[in-house]
C-alpha cells in the first residue's frame, strides 16, 4: 500500500487555514443521522466525544474504566503547552512548532506539528471557559512555567494535577451531551475488535466487563483514542489497565503502525525498590524547574549513603556532582527528557546510584527553598531573617507550587522531600510511536481514525514535556471535528449501519473463540508471569540502550515466550462475569505480539534517536566507552569516546527542517 499523508499544499503556516476553507462539511440536520464511535475517554477521546456531540453527531463513547474521570490522562501532572507568550519572552507559533520538531529529533510530521502549535492557544481559552483552575500570577493572569527542552515559559498548569483538571473539564463537557442524549456512554466496556464492511470501519465488538456479554455496535466512523502502550514494559508510569489492545486490533485489520519503538523514557520517576512492584510512579517534570539533580562525587560517599552511614544532607556542595548543570550549562536541569534520562542512567551505570538497587539520583530543592525564602523575607520587610525563618518562608512557596507532588512522594517513600532530597530514576512513560494517520487523523482504513497518544504523528522520537495534553486536546477539540466531517459528508444518505451482517458475525466469533480459549486453557502460569518476563526483555534489550545482538535476542525470546503463553497460560474464573484476569490475558497476548514488532522496528533503525542509544551508531571496536555528551546549541548527538588518550567523536548531524513525511531521511554520521 502506498501511504498518502494528504498534507495540503502551500506554506506551513497556511496549510491548516486553507484546508479548513475547502473541505466538505455536513450540515446540522444531516449530522443528526450520523453515528460515530469513540473508543477511549481520556483527554483526546473525551474532548472529541463532547465536541462531536455538540456539533450534532450521535456519539457512542466507550471506556474500560468505571467512569471517564478515571482515564489515565488524570495522571498527567506538570502542565500543557501553548504559544500564548504571556511572559513576553519571545514565544510564537513558530517557536513552539520548532521546539516540538527539534525535540522530536526531526522525526515529527511538520504539517501536523505546525497545526498543533496554531490551535494550542485555543485550547487554553476553551479550558478556561470550562472552569479549569489554571494557576494565576499576582495580577490574576494565567501563570506559566518552564519545561525541559525549551528556552521560554509556555507551560500552563494547575498545581501538580493539570491532567486531572483538564480531564474534569472534558468530562463536564461530555456530561452535558450525555444529559442531552447525544452521547451514549458505555462504561466498563472494552473494545476487542473493529468491524469492516466493504473496506470501511463500520463498528466494533465490545465486551461488557461487568457481565461478560459480547456486544455489537455500529457507526459510520470509528475513532480510536485509547492512549499509549508503555505497559509493554510491565513496569511503567502508566496505569495498570493501560493497554495496546484497541490500537493492536485495528493494526491487525489493516491500520498501519509507525515508529513502534519510539517510547519515551521519563527522567523523574520514583525508583523501583524491588522486584515485587507492579508499576512505577511519575514525579512531574515541572519539579526540574526548581529541583537540582546530583549524585555524590566520591564513591565512598555513595557507599556510605547506601549503607546508611551518611545522609545526602551531610554532603557539602563541593561533594556533590550536579552533572546536568556541569555538562549542559545552557539548559542545566531543564535539558530534554531523553538527555536527562540517559545522563541519569550513565551515572548509575558508572556506580553512582544512591539507593539500594543502585538506580537512583537525587532531585534536591534546598537551593530553591533558600532562594524563595530570602525573596519572601525581603518582600515582607524581615531584616536579618534566621535560617529557620528563611526555610519556613521558602517551603511555603515550594508547597504552593508542588505540594501535592511532595505529599505523594512522602506517602510512597516515607521521606520528607522538603528536608531530604527526592530520589528519581528514568522509567517508561509516553509512546511516541503508534497507529499511522494522515493529515486528517485517518488511518490506512477508511472511516477509522486515531487521535491522541495512540497515533504517531506529532512527537517524533522524544516527546517534550507538556506536549501530550496539548496534542490530545488539539486532536479532540479542534482537529478531528473538522477532518471527520470531510469523510462523513459522503454518508448523509447511508442510513443506520446494521449489525446483523456476516462481517459482524465473523468478528464476534473471533472474539468469542479467543475468550473461550483463555477460560478453557488449564496451563501452569498466571498472566502476570508472562507479562513480567516480557517487561524484563523489553527493558534490558529494547530500552534506553540497544544493540543489534540484543534486539535479535529479544525477538527470539519474545517469540518463544509468546508460544509458551498460548500453551501454558491459565485464567481463573468465568467468561460471563467480571474477570480482571481474563481482561489482562487478552491485553498481554497483544503486548507479546507488539513487543516483537517493537524489537523488529528498533533493529531496523541503526541510529541513536530520542531516548534510545544504539551502540552500533558509533565505532566501538578498540574504544573504551566514556561519558555521553550532547551539543546544547542544536541538540545534535555527540558521543565522546576515549581512544589512546584522545577523543574520537561520532557526530549525528542535524538535518534541515523540511523533509518528506513518508520516506523519512536518515541522518548521516561523520
Amino acid at each position: 500500500m502506498a501511504l498518502d499523508s494528504k498534507i495540503p499544499k502551500g506554506p506551513l503556516k497556511d496549510k491548516w487555514t486553507d484546508y479548513k476553507n475547502h473541505i466538505d462539511l455536513v450540515n446540522p440536520a444531516n449530522k443528526r443521522n450520523i453515528d460515530v464511535i469513540v473508543v477511549g475517554t481520556g483527554l483526546a477521546g473525551g474532548s472529541a466525544s463532547a465536541t462531536l456531540a455538540e456539533l450534532g453527531y450521535n456519539v457512542k463513547a466507550f471506556a474500560y474504566q468505571d467512569s471517564p474521570r478515571r482515564a489515565h490522562s488524570i495522571a498527567a501532572q506538570g502542565g500543557i503547552n501553548a504559544a500564548k507568550n504571556y511572559q513576553g519572552d519571545g514565544d510564537s507559533f513558530y517557536r513552539l512548532f520548532y521546539d516540538t520538531v527539534k525535540g522530536g529529533d526531526y522525526r515529527s510530521r511538520e504539517a501536523n506539528v505546525y497545526r498543533l502549535a496554531q490551535v494550542s492557544a485555543n485550547i487554553i481559552d476553551q479550558c478556561v471557559a470550562q472552569g479549569v483552575p489554571f494557576a494565576r500570577d499576582y495580577g490574576g493572569l494565567l501563570d506559566n512555567r518552564s519545561f525541559g527542552g525549551v528556552l521560554v515559559s509556555r507551560t500552563f498548569y494547575a498545581k501538580g494535577q493539570t491532567g486531572q483538571q483538564l480531564l474534569l473539564g472534558a468530562y463536564s463537557a461530555m456530561n452535558r451531551q450525555i444529559a442531552r442524549g447525544k452521547i451514549e456512554m458505555f462504561n466498563r466496556h472494552e473494545m476487542l475488535d473493529v468491524v469492516k464492511v466493504d473496506g470501511k470501519a463500520r463498528g466494533i465488538i465490545a465486551r461488557n466487563l461487568v457481565t461478560g456479554e459480547i456486544e455489537r455496535h455500529s457507526a459510520h466512523a470509528v475513532v480510536i483514542a485509547s492512549g499509549g502502550y508503555g505497559n509493554v514494559y510491565f513496569l511503567s508510569t502508566n496505569a495498570m489497565g493501560s493497554n495496546a489492545t484497541a490500537a493492536w486490533k485495528i493494526h491487525k485489520k489493516g491500520a498501519y503502525f509507525a515508529n513502534p519503538c519510539y517510547t519515551q523514557i521519563h527522567p523523574t520517576c520514583i525508583p523501583r525498590s524491588g522486584d515485587y512492584q507492579s508499576k512505577l510512579t511519575l514525579m512531574s517534570e515541572s519539579l526540574r524547574n526548581d529541583g537540582r539533580i546530583w549524585v555524590p562525587k566520591s564513591m565512598d560517599d555513595v557507599m556510605a549513603i547506601r549503607e546508611g552511614r551518611k545522609k545526602p544532607t551531610d554532603l557539602s556542595e563541593d561533594e556533590r556532582d550536579y552533572y546536568l548543570e556541569r555538562r549542559y550549562p545552557a539548559f542545566g536541569n531543564l535539558v530534554p527528557r531523553d538527555v536527562a534520562s540517559r545522563a541519569a542512567k550513565e551515572r548509575c551505570d558508572a556506580g553512582f546510584g544512591v539507593n539500594a538497587t543502585g538506580e537512583a539520583v537525587y532531585l534536591d530543592f534546598k537551593s530553591a527553598i533558600s532562594r524563595y525564602g530570602k525573596e519572601q523575607a525581603k518582600l515582607q520587610n524581615i531584616a536579618n531573617p534566621s535560617e529557620a525563618k528563611v526555610y519556613e518562608l521558602g517551603q511555603a512557596i515550594v508547597e504552593a507550587k508542588y505540594g501535592n507532588l511532595f505529599q505523594m512522594y512522602e506517602k510512597i517513600v516515607d521521606e520528607n522531600p522538603y528536608k531530604t532530597p527526592m530520589m528519581i530514576y528514568p522509567a517508561t512513560h509516553y509512546t511516541m510511536g503508534g497507529v499511522w494517520v494522515d493529515y486528517n487523523l485517518m488511518t490506512t482504513v477508511d472511516g477509522l481514525y486515531c487521535i491522541g497518544e495512540a497515533n504517531f504523528s506529532d512527537h517524533g522520537a522524544n516527546r517534550l514535556g507538556a506536549s501530550a495534553l496539548m496534542q490530545g486536546l488539539a486532536d479532540g477539540y479542534f482537529v478531528l471535528p473538522y477532518t471527520i466531517g470531510d469523510y462523513l459528508s459522503n454518508d448523509i444518505r447511508t442510513g443506520k449501519i446494521p449489525t446483523d451482517t456476516r462481517e459482524f458475525d465473523e468478528a464476534e466469533k473471533e472474539v468469542q473463540d479467543r475468550i473461550d480459549f483463555f477460560i478453557n486453557n488449564k496451563g501452569e502460569h498466571s498472566v502476570d508471569y508472562y507479562h513480567k518476563k516480557l517487561g524484563k526483555i523489553m527493558w534490558e534489550k529494547c530500552g534506553m540502550a540497544r544493540n543489534e545482538q540484543g534486539l535479535k535476542e529479544a525477538m527470539a525470546e519474545i517469540k518463544a515466550l509468546r508460544e509458551d503463553f498460548w500453551k501454558n497460560v491459565t485464567v481463573p474464573g468465568d467468561a460471563n462475569e467480571m474477570n480482571p484476569e481474563l481482561e489482562k490475558a487478552g491485553r498481554v497476548a497483544d503486548f507479546l505480539e507488539l513487543g516483537e514488532l517493537f524489537a523488529k522496528d528498533a533493529l531496523n533503525r541503526n541510529e541513536s534517536c530520542g531516548g534510545h542509544f544504539r551502540e552500533e551508531s558509533v565505532e566501538l571496536d578498540g574504544l573504551q566507552k566514556g561519558e555521553a555528551k550532547r551539543n546544547d546549541e542544536d541538540f545534535a548527538y555527540v558521543s565522546a569516546w576515549e581512544y589512546k588518550g584522545e577523543p574520537a567523536d561520532a557526530v549525528l548531524h542535524k538535518e534541515e527542517l523540511e523533509f518528506n513525511d513518508i520516506e523519512l531521511k536518515q541522518r548521516s554520521y561523520k
